[in-house]
């Protein structure tokens, strides 16, 4: 199963008689998945229909779902209802007054839900283009669907990269010269050396407690170790696909965290470049797991 972005943009669009209608799909990150569905008044149940079929469509992401429908018929009249308006300003008169509440107002009365509608008009484009609507629905997932993995298989080939670019640091940073028993013995000595100018009275187990310590933040096979690890449960994620993108994140901050020890443990020039090095292309590749579903 291929990965797919967060990212796309789908359109179906149709007519039915004298309507027209228009799906517009866009999909952008998410923390989880989030859909903004919005229709015209009076086709509501075509709003339901969306958020069903995209719920079962996607995992992650916001989408931006808007129907626009047209008609040669003219825009849409409202009409109010007069006799939801009557009751209303009947009960209001039985009302005893309230201090500091001012009389209802018509604008306010006629944006109570009920009083003014589209009923007739909406209802009548409703029935012509529901059923193509939906079809058009249909398609617009798919191409967004196929989009995203257009763009997911655009990232996985990054990612992969990324992988591969860590894979070879954590590699180098194992073999360096510096890392060998003799480069560790030196530096302890030349510490120690340095220790000893001064403080001249030093307790030899203190020295052995200095010089312990010493190769002990020289040491970075743990860090190396689980680097190679990351890498290759990285690739075993990306060869199982699916939506991963919260799992690449948690790793891509476990790559960061191994690449800070390894530089804060790096006691010579060349690990330390190799740590920045490190550090420099897990941002780059956390940067783009982030678009992943």
């Amino acid at each position: 199963m291929a990965i797919e972005s967060m990212t796309g943009f789908a359109r179906a669009a149709g007519t039915a008689g004298i309507h027209g209608w228009a799906w517009e799909i866009r999909s952008v990150n998410g923390r989880g998945l989030d859909l903004r569905v919005r229709v015209p008044p009076g086709f509501e149940v075509l709003a339901e229909a969306a958020r069903k079929r995209l719920t079962g469509a996607f995992a992650r992401g916001t989408l931006h779902v808007n129907l626009s429908v047209t008609s040669d018929a003219g825009p849409p009249r409202p009409r109010v209802n007069e006799a939801v308006l009557e009751a209303l300003l009947e009960a209001i008169a039985k009302l005893p007054p309230a201090a500091g509440i001012d009389p209802p107002t018509y604008d306010g009365l006629l944006g109570i839900r009920g009083v003014v509608d589209y009923a007739d008009e909406a209802q009548d484009a409703l029935g012509a283009i529901e059923k193509p609507a939906l079809a058009g629905l249909e398609a617009a997932a798919e191409a967004l669907k196929e989009a995203r993995a257009g763009e997911g298989r655009a990232l996985e080939a990054i990612v992969l990269g990324h992988v591969e670019t860590i894979a070879r640091l954590a590699s180098e940073a194992e073999n360096h010269p510096a890392r060998s028993a003799e480069a560790i013995r030196a530096r302890i000595a030349a510490q120690l050396e340095a220790l000893l100018g001064a403080a001249g009275g030093l307790d030899p187990q203190r020295l052995h407690q200095e010089a312990a310590l010493i190769a002990v933040r020289a040491d970075i096979r743990e860090e190396i170790d689980r680097l190679h690890a990351h890498v290759a449960a990285l690739r075993e994620l990306l060869a199982k696909g699916g939506p991963i993108g919260r799992k690449l994140d948690f790793l891509a901050q476990e790559f960061g965290r191994e690449a800070s020890t390894l530089c804060a443990k790096a006691n010579d020039p060349g690990l330390s470049r190799i740590g920045l090095d490190l550090r420099t292309v897990v941002d780059q590749m956390r940067e783009q797991v982030q678009n992943v579903e």
